[in-house]
């Protein structure tokens, strides 16, 4: 038989059997593309966040300047479109009886609406006037794409007490007056300066103040409710000592009682009175009620002299009666409650004649609390001395050092204030020999006697049922051993 002939020099190879195809899926990707280049099917893109115009507004009522109010506007339009806006001024509301008319005044090349009217008193005939001069808007504000519009209002408010309607004409021109001379006034100056004389007019009220250092209880108020309390209640209150039409002699009065306000702040510290620093204020009239009663309270405790000074004044007693110190006649003395010392606070820009003096209640490393007492000079240098409870120590002279000055806190039997500032070196002197004392001691040897620990009758008790519990134990074991019908101690070997 022939034997099979093998494939000619240069001929082709047989075809090797193709491999069967991968079955196709609708949709699926190649079976023959590598795996690194195999798209996988894409998410859906998130929609884009929509942008929206938005407009703010704050109001700012001047501090220094009572009639004056700031009112900033700013538009913001981060879409592709104009936007569009119509400016318009409010109608009276005729639920108060309010009648006013609106004009355009033209004074120094400056334009400005002044608008004018009256509110009637339900069950009363007499009325309120009431002028208001106002910067002019335009019409209508166009926002351009991708861009803001920021604008300031200005606007000057006058009212008068309520008056017969015979002195209607004689006060509304009066109003009308003041409105436009402080209206031209505003204009004239910058709205940043306005701004910036607004802010230094509340840092100069903050030069005194509270600061909480450290708290070891529930009923002492943090730092935010103490200066929500002060912000609260100074917004609410006049600055008649800004005011430039106050008389020269109305003014070196309040100024006068302002320096040294002589038996404020009489009676026990207000540091754990809960409605006069209350942890929330949520509406204007509760503010409002708490302005009444801090005023209501300075002046029932010999502060009457603080509360007319205004804003000023108040802020001192404010001040004052958070640690309990009290002018007298001579001296400024700190008559802080001294089982209440196991917080660390400090006062600041407490004024004695001129000058400040700041105050802190600290604790050292073991716990122990002591007083640290600075003084910043105002004008040329007064000597100032102090003295801590009893002043059985030499009084010792305040500079205006940054390390200021440390007194330890004593105290006496009976209780008396816990230290002494005054100007007048042989009134401390002689104080020591008027206080009448029967005993000084240490803030640990008091504390330590206040609360002594648990009664006599009570370790009296625990020692005799410990001795009892013993003696019966005792008697087990020896009836156990040594009683009638007791078992050997060793078995007998016999």
């Amino acid at each position: 038989p022939k034997r099979p002939r093998g494939p000619r020099r240069g001929g082709a190879l047989p075809k090797a059997p193709a491999a069967p195809s991968a079955p196709r899926v609708p949709g699926a990707d190649p079976p023959y593309l590598p795996a690194r280049r195999r798209r996988r099917p894409r998410r859906p893109a998130a929609p884009a966040p929509r942008r929206c115009v938005t407009v703010r507004e704050e109001v700012v009522a001047h501090r220094s300047r009572p009639h004056l109010y700031l009112q900033r506007i700013r538009i913001a339009n981060p879409t592709e479109r104009v936007a569009a806006f119509e400016a318009s001024a409010p109608a009276s509301a005729p639920s108060l009886g309010g009648r006013f008319a609106t004009s355009l005044e033209k004074a120094e090349e400056r334009q400005f609406l002044l608008s004018s009217g009256r509110l009637l008193l339900p069950g009363s005939p007499k009325v309120v006037l009431m002028v208001v001069a106002a910067k002019k808007l335009v019409s209508r504000v166009q926002v351009a794409p991708k861009s803001h519009f920021d604008e300031t209002m200005l606007s000057v408010v006058y009212t008068s007490e309520p008056i017969e309607a015979s002195k209607l004409e004689e006060t509304f021109s009066k109003l009308r007056e003041a409105a436009k001379k402080e209206m031209l006034e505003v204009m004239q100056m910058g709205v940043e300066d306005l701004f910036r004389e607004h802010q230094q007019t509340w840092s100069d009220l903050f030069i005194s103040g509270i600061e909480m250092k450290k708290i070891t209880d529930l009923h002492t108020p943090s730092s935010e409710t103490v200066n929500m309390t002060l912000y609260y209640v100074l917004s609410s209150m006049p600055a008649p000592l800004l005011d430039p039409l106050i008389s020269g002699e109305d003014r070196e009065k309040m100024e006068a009682s302002l320096n040294y306000a002589d038996h404020c702040f009489s009676g026990h510290a207000t540091m754990h009175a809960e409605n006069l620093w209350p942890a929330k204020l949520t509406s204007v009239p509760q503010i409002l009620q708490l302005s009444d009663l801090w005023k209501l309270t300075l002046q029932k405790r010999g502060c009457k002299g603080l509360v007319a000074a205004g804003v000023h004044g108040l802020m001192q007693g404010m001040v004052l009666s958070f640690g309990g110190l009290q002018f007298t006649e001579n001296h400024l003395q700190f008559q802080a409650d001294p089982d209440v010392l196991h917080n660390s606070y400090s006062l600041r820009g407490i004024h004695y004649n001129k000058d400040l003096i700041n105050l802190a209640v600290l604790l050292d490393a073991e716990g122990k609390p002591f007083l640290h007492v600075s003084v910043k000079f105002q004008d040329k240098p007064v000597r100032l001395y102090a003295c801590e409870a009893g002043c059985m120590n030499e009084p010792v002279e305040l500079t205006s050092e940054a390390r200021g000055h440390t007194f330890p806190v004593m105290v006496t039997q009976p209780i008396t204030p816990l230290l002494y500032i005054s100007t007048d070196l042989i009134h401390l002197q002689d104080l020591r020999h008027t206080l009448h004392l029967k005993a000084i001691l240490a803030h640990e040897e008091h504390m330590a006697k206040q609360y002594p620990g648990l009664p006599f009758l009570f370790w009296f008790s625990v020692a005799s049922l410990i001795t009892l519990f013993h003696l019966f134990l005792f008697k087990l074991i020896y009836n156990e051993y040594c009683g009638p019908g007791a078992k050997p101690l060793f078995r007998s070997k016999v």
